[in-house]
Parts: structure tokens; C-alpha cells; sequence
């Protein structure tokens, strides 16, 4: 790296006894910083591509995934063992109204109590992958599907992306249920129509 030379050739004349110019170091600094910024870009761009690139093919395929992320509009799932990210909507947690808690970093359903949150447990199938955005969709497994199973008629593979996941030893969990609620409501709740 460029402000590691600069620093050697500092070090190295101090060392000799020599005067060292130390010229316009502020702006190349800024300079070197501004490069660095856009090759770690680069580098996270073309990671996004090619784990969307790798996920093309496996449309419809199901696996177990944590949740790493929490927002408003949905979970980020992040599987298991091919480090891939993607996003489950709030539109695919089922038949209810889902709110958003960001002090608790969870999504919780109005009427059925059910509850999900960052570091649980889920099957997620691969809905969809759009290249062009280097976006991953998923949508959550139906219960009785194989994680890693090819489905039957897998979709055209579009394009979608994700982040690097930690790999995590807990057991796959069912949604948490509101205090109150019932089991069976909880699952009526977690499945979509």
C-alpha cells in the first residue's frame, strides 16, 4: 500500500539521520484513502456478483439460514454453508400483519403473536435471483421440504446478492409465539396461503 511506502521512506530517513520533505502528505493522504474506498467497493461488488452468480441455479432449492439482519421491510437470511445472504419480505412471514421493533430486532405478528428475530433459525427456499441488482430473495420452506433439495420446476434464475453470513451451531427454531397465543396459531400464523 501507498501510505505504508510513504511511512518506510519516513522511517528510513530518520534512521540514516537524513531530513526527510515530507511534502503534501494531507492530500495524499486523502487521495490514498479515496482509492482504498473504491477498491474495497469493487472488491464487495464482485463478491455480490459472483455469490448471485453461484445461487443462479439453485432457484427453488431449500436451505437453513440465520437471520443477520432485521428491517422494516424483512429479514436478511444468511445460509449456512454457502455463505450466501439474501432477503426474506415481509410479505412471505405469512398471513398477518408483521411489526417492525428496532430496539429489539425483531418483526412481530399483530394476530398471531409470531415472532422473528436476529440470530433465529430458518428454512428459507430460493425464490429468486436477479443478477442485475445482485439481489437474493427468499421465501420460507414449506414444512417437509429437505434443506439443499432441488425442487421439482425450479423458476428462470434472474439475479439478486447477499453478505458474508457467520456460521452458527444453534438448532433450526420455529418462529417465537407472543406470551398468550397458542402453538397452533403461531403455525397458522407462520405459514403463507
Amino acid at each position: 500500500r501507498y501510505p505504508d511506502l510513504l511511512i518506510h521512506r519516513a522511517i528510513k530517513a530518520v534512521v540514516e539521520g537524513k531530513k526527510y520533505k515530507a511534502g503534501n502528505w494531507t492530500e495524499l493522504g486523502l487521495h490514498c484513502s479515496m482509492t482504498e474506498r473504491r477498491a474495497d467497493d469493487a472488491t464487495r461488488d464482485v463478491e455480490v456478483w459472483l455469490k448471485c452468480f453461484y445461487m443462479q441455479d439453485k432457484v427453488g432449492e431449500v436451505f437453513t439460514g440465520t437471520v443477520a439482519g432485521v428491517t422494516s421491510f424483512g429479514l436478511f437470511v444468511a445460509l449456512d454453508e454457502v455463505y450466501v445472504e439474501g432477503l426474506l419480505h415481509v410479505t412471505e412471514l405469512g398471513n398477518d400483519y408483521f411489526n417492525f421493533d428496532n430496539i429489539r430486532h425483531e418483526m412481530a405478528g399483530e394476530r398471531t403473536g409470531v415472532r422473528y428475530r436476529l440470530g433465529d433459525r430458518l428454512r428459507v427456499k430460493v425464490a429468486r435471483v436477479d443478477m442485475e441488482s445482485s439481489k437474493i430473495d427468499f421465501v420460507l420452506a414449506p414444512e417437509g421440504e429437505d434443506a439443499s433439495a432441488p425442487a421439482q420446476d425450479k423458476a428462470p434464475a434472474r439475479k439478486t446478492l447477499t453478505a458474508k453470513p457467520k456460521a452458527s451451531s444453534k438448532p433450526v427454531t420455529q418462529p417465537r409465539a407472543k406470551p398468550g397465543a397458542t402453538a397452533a396459531k403461531a403455525r397458522k400464523g407462520s405459514k403463507k396461503k
